[in-house]
């Protein structure tokens, strides 16, 4: 039986090397990239920003603590919220729904 040299190693070993480095690019870095931009986002939360949470509930930001965030759903009903349950902040002058009525 012949016995390999380094070359024969490295050829073994260049599909799974290949592999790493591929989900690395595809998978990997782009998820911690977004998971930079969510914290980034979390952290620059203020009063009178309408946000989305994970639920899909809509609300307006009253108060912004540490780790919790007092979101405003409907006139005079407000919960707390934990910041990381905030999928998006939208901004401040998004258009009304045509739906709405005109106040």
């Amino acid at each position: 039986m012949p016995q390999g040299g380094p070359q024969d190693l490295l050829i073994q070993f260049a599909p799974i090397i290949l592999l790493v480095v591929l989900f690395y690019f595809m998978l990997i870095r782009p998820q911690q990239k977004r998971a930079k931009e969510h914290a980034n986002m979390l952290a620059n939360i203020k009063r009178n920003d309408s946000v989305v949470l994970s639920s899909g509930v809509l609300g307006k930001v009253v108060r912004v603590e540490d780790k919790e965030v007092g979101v405003e759903i409907a006139q005079g009903v407000t919960v707390k919220v934990l910041k990381g349950m905030i999928t998006e902040v939208r901004a401040k002058g998004d258009p009304a729904p045509a739906n709405d009525a005109k106040a």
